[in-house]
């Protein structure tokens, strides 16, 4: 199956997506660090470096996913809450697309915030509009702890079908087991450069951790969050008022402070996927993307569905054929 995807940023949808089986016909980003990222992990991806704003779909007609992670600024309790007057939101965009592409189903990623009762009536506006092009459309809040990623980090998921391949749609159930410590996910990069006080850092880091938070381009640099953040951070052992360079060395006592490679663990990232730029900008490609393992299994439900349509079709078919 193949995919459009928009706001790509570095790549944690577009991952998952791949992992779930779909293959990209190209990837619209903004940002030319993290254009440089998706390039330097997958050079054949075809990725086009530009505002969404100015992109045409009417030559993909009829492919089977358009995904992406709008910006989540208009919609977060961390800021004004505009919503559409923001003129960051990018909904009335993806709903451009999905008209010129017609896409057999659509995703997009977002912040709960947008389930605020202030915002009903616009996803209700939303829902009509792509209703209104044949949809039938699944809205819900899904937990990334629940897919194997140690940090709370819930986000509004909304999914829309042809009518056609929608009654066979079902959320993903998540994962039995549940997520791995804080502790034992960065144990090995915790203790990479011989400090001695890695287990018994190990030890204290048993949870998950708070939401990773990329920050914005106007204020401040790479840290882990406000004061309430950085507080359970350092229930966790960790020093939340910045990011390191490296792992702690031989010798190191205090808190330790998390590297970009130990953020983009925590959002369910393979230790080989490399980010562009120095640290700010990084870090910012890591804390505002999307769990690949979330993105792969709402990514193998579309799937199922659209297979499950598909074989409907043909069954169909074989009954007028006879």
């Amino acid at each position: 199956m193949n995919s459009i995807e928009i706001c790509a940023g570095a790549g944690g949808q577009a991952l998952g997506l791949e992992q779930a089986g779909f293959e990209h016909l190209a990837l619209v980003e903004i940002d030319p660090s993290a254009c440089a990222t998706l390039r330097e992990n997958r050079p054949s991806w075809n990725i086009i470096e530009g505002d969404v704003k100015e992109v045409s779909l009417g030559s993909y007609g009829g492919i089977d996913l358009l995904a992406g992670g709008v910006p989540c600024p208009p919609f977060s309790v961390a800021g004004k809450q505009l919503g559409g007057d923001d003129d960051r939101d990018l909904f009335p965009e993806m709903i451009r697309l999905a008209r010129e592409c017609s896409p057999k189903a659509v995703m997009i990623e977002n912040v709960k915030g947008i389930f605020d009762p202030k915002f009903d009536s616009y996803r209700e506006s939303i829902l009509a509009q792509f209703e209104a092009m044949g949809y039938r459309c699944f809205w819900e809040l899904v937990e990334a702890n629940h897919y194997g990623v140690p940090q709370q980090r819930t986000r509004a998921i909304l999914v829309a079908l042809k009518a056609e391949y929608a009654g066979s749609f079902a959320w993903p159930l998540g994962v039995l087991a549940p997520p791995p410590t804080v502790g034992d996910l960065l144990f090995p990069e915790m203790a990479a450069a011989g400090w001695e006080g890695a287990e018994e850092w190990r030890r204290r880091a048993d949870g998950v951790a708070p939401t990773l938070v990329g920050g914005s381009k106007k204020h401040g640099g790479a840290d882990l969050g406000p004061t309430r953040s950085r507080k359970a951070w350092e229930k966790l052992g960790v020093d939340g008022a910045g990011l390191a360079d490296q792992p702690p060395q031989k010798g190191f006592s205090g808190l330790p402070r998390l590297t970009v490679a130990m953020a983009a663990l925590l959002q369910g990232f393979p230790p080989d996927w490399v980010f562009s730029g120095k640290k700010t900008p990084a870090y910012r490609q890591v804390g505002n993307a999307f769990p690949p393992p979330v993105a792969k299994a709402v990514g193998q439900a579309i799937a199922s569905a659209l297979a499950a349509g598909e074989g409907k079709g043909e069954k169909q078919e074989a009954k007028v054929a006879i």
